[in-house]
C-alpha cells in the first residue's frame, strides 16, 4: 500500500467507527407505546385479565345478559361499533360472515387495548418536557380532561350527544330514543345514570328526571375525558 492511500484509509475507518460514541449493535426495537401502556402496570394488566374472562363468559353463555360484558368493558369505543357495517349479526354466511365477525373481534380487541392503555397512563410519570401550562395545573385532577386536543374532541362529541338529547326531550314532540347517544358516548359509567334518574323521573317534579340524567351523563363523560387526557399525555411523552 502506498503512503498516499493511508490517510484516506484512516478517514474511512473514522467514519465507520467514530471515537467517543457508543456503537449501536441493533436499532431500538421497542413495543408501540399504546401496547406498552396497556401492559406495563398492574391496573392495565388486571383490566385485560377481566376482559379475557368476560370474553370466555360470552363464549360459554352467549344467550345470557353476561354476554354483553366485553362490550361494556371496552366502552365507549366498542359501542361506536354499531355504526360499522359488520359484526356478529352480519348475514350471508360463509367467508363473508366469518370475515365480518373477525373484523368486529379485532375492533373490540383494539378497544380493550386503548382502555388498558388509558388505565396504564394513570400511573405513568409526566415527562419533563410537558408544556408549562400543563405543569401549572398538575395538581388538578380534572386538568387532563381539557388541556389536550384528544380529550377536548371527546368532550365535544359528548356535548353534541347531550345537546341532541336535550333538544329531543325539551323541544321535540317525539323524543324517541334520544338518550341512547349520550349513553354510548359516556359509557360505561353512563349506564349508572339510568337507575339514578328513574326515581327522579317518577318523583312528580317536572324535568327532574331529565336534569338528573343529564348531570349523571356529564359526570360520566368527565371521568372518561380524564382517562382520555391521561392517555394523550402518556402517548405524547413517548414521542418526546
Amino acid at each position: 500500500m502506498s503512503e498516499r492511500s493511508r490517510p484516506a484509509t484512516l478517514v474511512v475507518n473514522d467514519l465507520y467507527e467514530p471515537k467517543g460514541l457508543p456503537m449501536q449493535t441493533s436499532p431500538r426495537l421497542r413495543l408501540p407505546r399504546l401496547l406498552a401502556l396497556g401492559t406495563d402496570s398492574r391496573l392495565a394488566r388486571g383490566y385485560l385479565a377481566v376482559f379475557a374472562l368476560s370474553v370466555l363468559l360470552m363464549l360459554v353463555l352467549p344467550d345470557s345478559p353476561a354476554a354483553m360484558a366485553p362490550m361494556l368493558l371496552t366502552a365507549p369505543l366498542s359501542l361506536f361499533g354499531v355504526a360499522l357495517p359488520f359484526g356478529p349479526g352480519t348475514e350471508g354466511g360463509g367467508p363473508g360472515e366469518a370475515l365480518a365477525v373477525g373484523l368486529w373481534a379485532a375492533w373490540v380487541l383494539l378497544c380493550a387495548l386503548v382502555n388498558a392503555a388509558a388505565l396504564g397512563a394513570l400511573g405513568a410519570k409526566r415527562s419533563a418536557s410537558t408544556p408549562v401550562r400543563s405543569n401549572v395545573r398538575a395538581g388538578n385532577l380534572l386538568a387532563p380532561a381539557f388541556d389536550n386536543w384528544l380529550a377536548r374532541a371527546y368532550c365535544a362529541v359528548v356535548a353534541v350527544a347531550l345537546g341532541s338529547f336535550l333538544y329531543a326531550v325539551l323541544l321535540s314532540p317525539d323524543p324517541g330514543f334520544a338518550g341512547i347517544w349520550p349513553l354510548i358516548a359516556a359509557a360505561p359509567f353512563s349506564f349508572l345514570a339510568v337507575p339514578l334518574s328513574l326515581p327522579a323521573e317518577h318523583s312528580g317534579i317536572p324535568g327532574l328526571g331529565t336534569l338528573v340524567f343529564t348531570v349523571a351523563m356529564g359526570l360520566a363523560a368527565l371521568v372518561n375525558a380524564v382517562l382520555v387526557g391521561r392517555l394523550a399525555h402518556g402517548m405524547r411523552g413517548a414521542r418526546r
